[in-house]
């Protein structure tokens, strides 16, 4: 036995190692990457037998981890909310077909957003998928859920959703483990059935109703479930809460000193619907509080009484936090004439107030690392291309090439060359239309485990439908964004044991693209020239879409890779500002007195990439360093 301090998704991580589970795949993206990080890490701590990968991206870690659980063995697929999207072809199939070892789904939601492009509810994706829910409220419940999902999941076999928010997988909580847990390797076996693993529709018509009786029982078995409770109260207004926001709501009704009926929903769906219509019949009132949207509120047949998103008591976008609960809570209290001490509610110290106010800094946006290639790339861009140019932009740490005017969509993973090819079909429609007008360049950037992700398809339609861009793919040879995780053009597993790279210039040129170049972005003059070429050659009559590959390790990743190349400001500096806002190095800042740019020796990493930034000569190499 041991204890220790934990993440919710290092909590998670240990549950699924626990559970005995050998088939785990994973794509990366906030807030669910520590997940597979740290199953990595119990692993090799453990020295246990098990697949994890990094997949290429949540469809397949899905769909190879569903392989593992047809052939008996238990798996889980990890992903975050909008993820689920990618996977989501194969989620509504596997909830017909079923599974055979447990299977567990882990979509990682981020109320608020923090770091995502929508706050979708992956509860509301596995209602309509009709895939049994958990929703824990802690760390310590995410890791205990894991096994309560996967025995659900092989007693009825079918896949399980376990549903944590940010706030979870984020919480760090003290975990009770042992470490006697079984290690036996089950039978790895896949019995042929066509008529389940290859349904046809007839097949899935007969599957469809197996899974509602399916869905019946198991919303009988949560009606008995220890995961949903209530806490007693005397009040007539009650409160249902599930997942994190009922630990925030248990704490305002302290703050408030309201003794009001509490039911925790451990398990959203099915919905255990007697439990459910016993307690509001309980209260005059009832108030659902759930992240991110209304799956439990919308489950409830009769909403006479009961408020929540759906009628517009709690706002309908945004994290539950504390704030939003106690004005919800105290808005409705008072309007019941219910005494509660909205006094004590948040009041925050006046002198720390005061102190926060007068040391309050500017605001600064995220902005790319220093000795980032991409900004190299982005600069070089606009310096060749300017602004009438349209740069469609993609997912990862360079969509922040928006603070360049570098990009100018950004929609999902691989969208960029979907939305470019769009852009030049309803221009040349433009130019020969009535409107008239003139060609405009069309330059998109995409990383290299977006491309890898879902880049290839829209740069085959590209080809085949004669749209004409340069598809500039950003490689810094690492996910970045996410935390380095290695993609399939790394010549290592997810484990670190050497794999087989794929190579970007092959997969391009299989697509059907002839001009196909590779470059560091820091040879600025070069890069400038090749991407000059790419343009004038889907200008010309024979040429199609250009691809130029931007190659330089992420210099946070790999920092030995940078050049010693310190530079300096001269005297002569006169503040203009061109290279703070055209280059927007986080090393090079404005003077207090607003009337020069100084270096942040603290930030710089003696790169050298800015020399070019200074229209006027006045960043130079220093003179008393050495380059190499």
């Amino acid at each position: 036995m041991g204890k220790s301090l934990m993440l919710g998704n290092e909590a998670i991580a240990l549950g699924l190692v626990e559970q005995n589970c050998r088939m785990i795949c994973a794509y990366p993206g906030t807030p669910s990457s520590e997940i597979m990080a740290s199953v990595l890490q119990q692993k090799k701590r453990l020295d246990c037998d098990l697949h994890a990968e990094w997949s290429v991206n949540e469809k397949v870690a899905f769909e190879v981890a569903l392989g593992g659980s047809w052939s008996g063995l238990r798996s889980a697929a990890i992903m975050k909310q909008v993820g689920l999207n990618v996977a989501s072809d194969a989620f509504f199939s596997a909830a017909y077909q079923g599974v055979k070892g447990g299977f567990i789904i882990i979509p990682a939601d981020d109320p608020g957003p923090s770091s995502s492009q929508t706050e979708q509810d992956s509860r509301l994706m596995a209602l309509t998928a009709k895939v049994p829910v958990f929703d824990p409220s802690t760390p310590q419940e995410a890791r205990e859920f894991v096994q309560y999902a996967l025995e659900l999941s092989e007693r009825h076999e079918l896949p399980v959703m376990l549903r944590p928010t940010r706030q979870i997988c984020h919480a760090v909580q003290d975990i009770d483990y042992h470490e006697d847990f079984s290690t036996e390797m089950p039978q790895v076996k896949f019995d042929k059935d066509p008529h389940r693993w290859a349904a046809t529709p007839r097949d899935r018509f007969r599957l469809h109703v197996e899974l509602n009786q399916k869905l019946k029982q198991i919303e009988d078995e949560f009606a008995e479930s220890p995961l949903n409770y209530v806490e007693a109260g005397t009040a007539k207004i009650g409160i249902i809460a599930s997942g994190m926001v009922y630990n925030v709501v248990r704490q305002v009704l302290k703050e408030l000193n309201y003794d009001a009926p509490l039911l925790k929903i451990g398990t959203p769906f099915p919905l255990p619907q007697k439990v459910m219509s016993d307690f509001i019949a309980d209260c005059e009132q009832v108030l659902v509080f759930e992240e991110t949207d209304y799956c439990i509120e919308l489950q409830i047949p009769d909403r006479r009484n009961v408020r929540g998103r759906l009628d517009g008591t709690i706002p309908s976008a945004g994290e539950l936090t504390p704030d939003v609960v106690g004005k919800v809570l105290a808005e409705l209290f008072s309007k019941g004439k219910v005494q509660v001490a909205t006094d004590k509610l948040f009041s925050a110290d006046s002198g720390l107030v005061a102190a926060i106010a007068k040391h309050q800094s500017p605001p600064r946006p995220p902005r790319l690392c220093p000795g980032c290639s991409h900004r190299s790339a982005f600069y070089a861009m606009k310096r060749e291309f300017g602004k009438r140019t349209l740069y469609p932009g993609d997912i990862g740490c360079y969509t922040l090439g928006t603070n360049l005017d570098a990009v100018d969509t950004c929609v999902d993973m691989g969208s960029g060359a979907d939305i470019a090819s769009g852009f030049y079909h309803a221009h040349k429609m433009g130019r020969t239309g009535r409107s008239g007008g003139k060609e405009r360049p069309i330059m998109v950037t995409i990383g290299d485990s977006t491309f890898l992700h879902s880049g290839l398809q829209p740069l085959m339609n590209a080809v085949h439908t004669d749209a004409r861009f340069v598809l500039l793919i950003l490689d810094n040879r690492t996910t970045a964004m996410t935390g380095f995780q290695p993609t399939p053009a790394n010549p290592e597993e997810a484990n670190g044991s050497p794999g087989r790279s794929v190579s970007f210039p092959d997969l391009v040129r299989a697509c059907g693209v002839e001009f196909v170049r590779e470059l560091d972005p820091y040879q600025h003059d070069d890069f400038r020239n090749v991407l000059r070429e790419a343009h004038e050659h889907c200008r010309s009559p024979q040429g199609r879409v250009a691809v130029v590959i931007a190659e330089r390790s992420c210099s946070l990743h790999e920092p030995e890779t940078v050049e010693n190349r310190p530079v300096q400001i001269t005297e002569e500096c006169d503040g203009c500002r061109y290279c703070l806002i055209a280059f927007e190095c986080p090393a090079l800042v404005l003077s207090t007195d607003g009337s020069r740019v100084d270096l942040n020796e603290d930030l710089c990493v003696d790169c050298g990439q800015c020399i070019d930034s200074c229209h006027k000569g006045f960043i130079i190499p220093d003179p008393e360093a050495a380059w190499t």
